[in-house]
């Protein structure tokens, strides 16, 4: 390709003189503390769910409660049939009535027997036997006893109601079906939707660098993470790492980090994909160089032009450590004070005199950072 060379610079260069400077466009550098972040992608989850299964069976008679709307623990959800379970603890009380009363019978003859033996009328055998009755009459009550309050747990139980606060889902019953204790089929299932959950995967190798990079990790930063929906829009809220597993999976070299999210206004749903933004580590004095003023060489290596002090184009080959909204997080290559070209770099070479001009701050494209 044959270079296009102004008429005026052509002329100097015939004459022995040096080509006009090149009007570029440069920004200058700053130095700044920056919290590097990683984008880690995951599905909200609800922080509690519980799957509402009947406990005895019957038949459904009733369903209290109204679909995908809130509901408390405690509240009933559905009424089976009570009829069998009433009858079964009238039985359980009868029973219990019964053996109350022999036991009343059996303390009487066991005092009449303990006053015969002291007036010497009646033999020691008599009297042991009238204890033996009283204590198996005992043991007789408390069986009655225990009869009763599970027939009672067995009444309660026909009236299904919620394990746990939260939403619940769609009903999986309706009035006049037949279930059965410890069926698999969930009536309904209760979420709780405030706060969520967000679990997402980390590779365990880019912990390992960053802890040894020695980077410093700002403890108020590491906690708190933000999310960004699929539709890029950045959530309302922030949340915080809640928990993550000691544990690195053997397959996938990961590990699974556990993030909590507020949500008064029920806006995130379980199986909604997101997108945590987490800080990683805090770099000190790092320069932020403008993407369009990074390029990379043959080999691909990142590299940038400046001007240096003389107004001649210098090529530096730089160390990026990751991207930053619409900059670059150079680490090695820039100084604070350079000044790096973004706009006009087709037409200059290293070791070309420049006119540089400084961008206009309302020119630069804002970060989505």
């Amino acid at each position: 390709m044959v270079a296009m060379v102004a008429p005026g610079a052509f002329a100097q260069q015939q004459g022995g003189g040096e080509a006009p400077p090149m009007p570029v466009t440069v920004v200058t550098l700053e130095a700044q503390d920056v919290v590097l972040t990683s984008t880690l992608p995951g599905r909200v989850a609800a922080s509690g769910v519980a799957e509402v299964r009947p406990q005895v069976s019957g038949i459904v008679i009733e369903r209290t409660f109204e679909e995908g709307k809130p509901v408390e623990k405690g509240d009933a959800l559905y009424r089976i049939d009570p009829a069998t379970y009433e009858a079964a603890k009238a039985a359980a009380e009868a029973g219990l009535a019964q053996a109350e009363a022999q036991l009343r019978a059996a303390q009487r003859e066991e005092r009449r027997q303990n006053e015969l033996r002291e007036r010497n009328v009646a033999s020691q055998q008599s009297l042991d036997d009238a204890i033996s009755a009283r204590d198996v009459a005992e043991a007789a009550v408390k069986v009655a006893r225990a009869q009763v309050q599970s027939a009672t747990i067995d009444l309660d139980r026909a009236t299904i109601r919620a394990p746990i606060s939260g939403t619940v889902g769609l009903s999986q019953t309706s009035q006049g079906a037949l279930v059965t204790a410890g069926q698999t089929n969930a009536l309904a299932v209760i979420r709780k939707l405030d706060p969520v959950n967000v679990d997402v995967t980390q590779s365990a190798a880019e912990m390992l660098r960053w802890r040894r990079s020695g980077q410093q990790v700002a403890e108020e930063d590491n906690t708190t993470v933000s999310l960004r929906l699929a539709d890029g829009a950045e959530y309302e809220y922030k949340g915080v790492l809640a928990a993550a597993e000691p544990y690195v999976n053997e397959q996938t070299g990961v590990i699974v980090l556990r993030m909590e999210f507020p949500n008064p206004d029920g806006f995130l749903l379980p199986g909604m994909y997101v997108q945590v933004v987490m800080p990683q580590g805090m770099i000190r004095d790092a320069i932020l160089a403008p993407q369009e003023g990074v390029t990379r060489d043959r080999r691909g290596r990142p590299v940038a032009m400046v001007v240096n002090d003389e107004n001649k184009v210098e090529i530096r080959e730089l160390t990026v450590q990751q991207d930053h909204g619409n900059t670059w997080v150079v680490t090695s290559g820039l100084a604070p004070g350079d000044r790096i070209i973004v706009a006009g770099l087709q037409k200059v070479s290293p070791g070309m005199s420049a006119a540089p001009e400084e961008r206009e701050a309302s020119s630069e494209v804002p970060g989505d950072n």
